[in-house]
């Protein structure tokens, strides 16, 4: 069952819309006056519901039947993977020297070629230029390696198949191998340590957050 760590307006409405309920109804079922769920929809991100909407929508959702844990997951997911294309869309307009890779579409940022101080004693090295991905592969992303290539999916994916609420979360369960042979099906390889480095550094030589 999908789980909610923190209710705001968004997630109580993405419920109320799996449950199919009118704003009354949804209410009642809360247990708050009917003027909140139209206020909390407003609101959505911005407000976080008090403790005890928060517990009374854990049991809502826990009590509610399968279809409607379906249906709410969904949205959840479409709702998150609509947010991080915004997000990759916006980069992109931004950043001039960010792209889209060709084959699984995730954006990839230019690293420019330069010496780079490596190590503990600043070692001087010189690093060519490579693009390297902005984002993590998250688990949708690796399914459609999956369903190309036949690769054995993580062991966490329920019958071989990625699960709808971890769709945009980051892979995990993978070896060195498995994320070699994804970066080879993608046309890519994995970054060196030195360019994982340096990309991981600022402009000014410090760790980016």
């Amino acid at each position: 069952m999908t789980r909610v760590t923190r209710w705001t307006g968004r997630e109580a409405e993405l419920l109320r819309t799996a449950m199919r309920k009118k704003q009354k109804e949804f209410a009642e079922l809360v247990g708050v006056n009917p003027r909140q769920v139209p206020r909390w929809k407003r609101r959505g991100e911005s407000i976080e519901l008090e403790l005890d909407n928060q517990t009374a929508l854990d049991t809502l959702l826990a009590q509610a039947k399968p279809d409607v844990q379906q249906r709410f997951a969904a949205l959840l997911t479409e709702r998150a993977a609509v947010e991080h294309d915004e997000r990759a869309e916006e980069l992109l307009r931004k950043a001039p020297s960010t792209r889209r890779h060709p084959v699984d579409e995730k954006v990839m940022a230019l690293v420019e070629e330069g010496i780079h101080l490596s190590g503990p004693d600043n070692r001087s090295v010189w690093l060519e230029p490579f693009l390297i991905d902005v984002y993590p592969t998250a688990n949708e992303d690796y399914a459609r390696f999956v369903l190309a290539t036949r690769h054995r999916p993580p062991q966490h994916w329920p019958e071989g198949r990625c699960p709808v609420t971890l769709a945009t979360h980051p892979t995990v369960w993978v070896t060195w191998h498995d994320a070699t042979a994804y970066a080879r099906w993608a046309g890519k390889a994995l970054p060196t340590a030195l360019q994982w480095e340096k990309a991981a550094r600022g402009p000014r030589g410090r760790v980016s957050p």
